[in-house]
C-alpha cells in the first residue's frame, strides 16, 4: 500500500515536471516569435514602409505554429483509461 502510493505520488510529480517543462518551452517560444517578428516589422518599416507588408508572410505561418504549440501545451487533454476502453471497444467490434 505505501508503495502504491509513493509510486503514484512520483508519478504526479514526473507529470506536473512534463507539464511545467512544456509550459516554460511554450513561453521561450512565444518570445522568441515576438522578438524575431517585431525585428522584420522594424526592418521593414526602416526600407520600405509604403509598400507592401511583407512582414505577414512569418507572422502568419510562423502564428500558426505558435497556436498549435499552445494548443498542445494548455488545450490538448490528456488520454484517460476510460478513452482507451472506448477505442478497444469500438476497435472490437
Amino acid at each position: 500500500m505505501i508503495t502504491d502510493d509513493a509510486d503514484r505520488e512520483q508519478e504526479l510529480r514526473d507529470k506536473a515536471v512534463r507539464r511545467l517543462k512544456k509550459q516554460r518551452d511554450f513561453r521561450s517560444h512565444l518570445l522568441v516569435y515576438v522578438l524575431v517578428n517585431t525585428l522584420l516589422v522594424v526592418i521593414w518599416v526602416m526600407t520600405d514602409p509604403h509598400g507592401f507588408f511583407l512582414p505577414v508572410f512569418p507572422i502568419a505561418g510562423w502564428g500558426i505554429g505558435v497556436i498549435m504549440n499552445a494548443w498542445d501545451v494548455y488545450g490538448r487533454q490528456e488520454i484517460t483509461e476510460e478513452d482507451i476502453h472506448r477505442e478497444m471497444d469500438r476497435l472490437g467490434k
